[in-house]
């Protein structure tokens, strides 16, 4: 298997250069920045013939420089990539070792996105792909595709022959990861398992059983297609609500969480002081 060589996306920005450039790996894994996604683990189970695929800040997942087939998908945003504008791009490259790093997509998704130069990027090779409105038709509206689900997507109907695998696309909030609002979680959520279940993608940790496929039995009076339809639209609804609350209260309380994170960490030497006293 011929496989491309590093910092060679330069060049790339139609979907066909995109595609040759992905075609020629085995497998497409996409790593989402999420606890959920084990490093050395995704490691050991692909081969040498696959490509990892990082999102942005790729030093939420990354303690040193990873050193497989790589690439960084960095979005667009109205005012240039976040790596970009933040001074990020030396701290993100730096994890992605060059011997096996191909280089950086800078894609768009909105016509409000504006694609970075290679320049920008401290001259890492840099391909565009312009996906504007890709996702349109079908998209919640009022929602924005985050970019692992859009490319997931476009790969798919690119119909990439390298088996397409979703690591850690698990959508959940925690204190470390914010899960924000301005996505449609639970649609993505719905359409990748629809993918996945349909044999075009492959979930890293596997497909949970879904309780709710029985329902149509035991209420013949209403279709499946019904029953998955309307659960799907009051979740989303509901979770599209409890998202934006979620997101004020983290925000908030910010500055409670950092002072009890700071007490914790002097809890323990205090309690070694006042057993060292005791037992003086």
């Amino acid at each position: 298997m011929n496989l491309p060589n590093p910092m060679t996306t330069a060049s790339l920005k139609t979907n066909e250069d995109w595609r040759t450039l992905f075609s020629a790996f085995s497998h497409i894994v996409l790593i989402a920045n999420s606890e959920a996604t084990d490093i050395a683990a995704l490691k050991k189970v692909y081969p040498d013939t696959a490509l990892f695929v990082f999102f942005n800040k790729v030093y939420k997942v990354l303690e040193q420089p990873f050193e497989g087939h790589s690439l960084l998908i960095s979005r667009a945003q109205p005012n240039g990539a976040n790596i970009v504008y933040r001074g990020e791009v030396a701290d993100v490259v730096k994890l992605l070792a060059p011997e096996r790093f191909l280089g950086i997509m800078n894609v768009r998704l909105q016509r409000a996105e504006k694609l970075n130069t290679q320049e920008d990027y401290l001259n890492t090779p840099t391909g565009h792909l312009d996906l504007t409105d890709f996702c349109a038709d079908f998209y919640p509206s009022e929602k924005v595709p985050t970019t692992g689900f859009a490319i997931s997507f476009w790969l798919v109907d690119q119909k990439i022959p390298a088996e397409i695998v979703l690591a850690g696309f698990s959508a959940k909030r925690s204190v470390k990861w914010r899960v924000v609002s301005v996505h449609d979680w639970t649609f993505e959520q719905v359409f990748l398992r629809l993918c996945a279940r349909a044999g075009k993608v492959s979930m890293h940790d596997g497909l949970a059983i879904n309780s709710y496929a029985q329902l149509a039995s035991r209420f013949p009076e209403f279709s499946g297609a019904e029953i998955s339809s309307t659960f799907a639209e009051v979740v989303s609804r509901r979770l599209g609500e409890t998202d934006a609350q979620v997101d004020k209260l983290i925000s908030l309380t910010n500055v409670l969480r950092s002072a009890d994170l700071f007490l914790r960490r002097l809890k323990p030497g205090f309690l070694k002081k006042r057993k060292s006293e005791k037992q003086d």
